[in-house]
């Protein structure tokens, strides 16, 4: 249906009514042939293989640090009240805003774009793991204390686990944080990479370019949270008896 609106968008704001010319405002066939001729060349191929290297580096650094500092901050309340404002306040910095601390530090290279991805979402999955565990029902946590459980214990048996359902959404947050800081970093310095393709479509004026790597992004974010997150969070959920009947 989609698919259908957009087609008729084109031929009456294009054929018919003449609002945007034909290289601003693609038609569903342009963008597919296009698609087509990425990757009939391998353009595509190499360049999604690049992306997903570097985004599968970052993300997981990102994953670690987050982790690490939100059960830090967690753990102890000065931290908490002095840190939580400062990590909000740095979330809300656009990814690029991290780029020419990158490129200063480390170069023009594979090191710089994975920097500028690990930035880019560590601080929403910090912000996951310390609302989700702030968010255990305190019931939980006296029946682990009538119970002997307490300290690292209590955490790692009881807390985390029902944290998990927060965390796991926070965790998907910060995946699309990395893709957007991901593109920041390949479409200013990268040789390979899918924001360099969509870069090159931008600089020959080729639209159709433009929306066939948009597309794929779109269908790569899909396939992640449906393989990946949706999987663990349908698990968790099942498990936790959150699911409906």
């Amino acid at each position: 249906m989609l698919i259908v609106i957009w087609e008729l968008a084109y031929r009456i704001g294009v054929g018919v009514l003449g609002i945007w010319k034909p290289y601003t405002f693609p038609s569903p066939f342009s963008v597919f042939t296009t698609l087509v001729e990425l990757i009939g060349d391998n353009t595509l191929g190499i360049a999604i293989a690049a992306s997903l290297k570097r985004i599968a580096a970052g993300y997981f650094i990102s994953v670690v640090i987050g982790m690490a500092m939100g059960l830090v901050i967690v753990r102890f309340k000065y931290l908490d009240e002095n840190l939580s404002a400062i990590i909000l306040g740095l979330q809300t910095l656009p990814s690029i805003c991290w780029l020419p601390f990158a490129i200063l530090w480390y170069g023009l290279n594979e090191s710089a774009i994975i920097f500028v991805i690990a930035v880019g979402s560590t601080f929403a999955v910090t912000i996951a793991i310390e609302s989700g565990i702030k968010n255990v029902n305190p019931l939980y946590v006296r029946a682990a204390r009538t119970m002997g459980a307490s300290g690292l214990k209590a955490y790692w048996n009881v807390i985390i686990p029902a944290a998990l359902p927060g965390v796991i959404s926070g965790l998907k947050q910060g995946w699309s944080f990395a893709w957007r800081a991901l593109m920041a970093g390949e479409m200013m310095s990268a040789t390979k990479g899918l924001g360099q393709v969509l870069m090159v479509g931008r600089d020959l004026a080729d639209i159709s370019q433009v929306m066939a790597v948009m597309v794929v992004i779109i269908v790569l974010g899909l396939a992640v949270d449906k393989l990946a997150f949706g999987r663990l969070e349908a698990n968790v959920r099942q498990k936790w008896g959150l699911d409906r009947a």
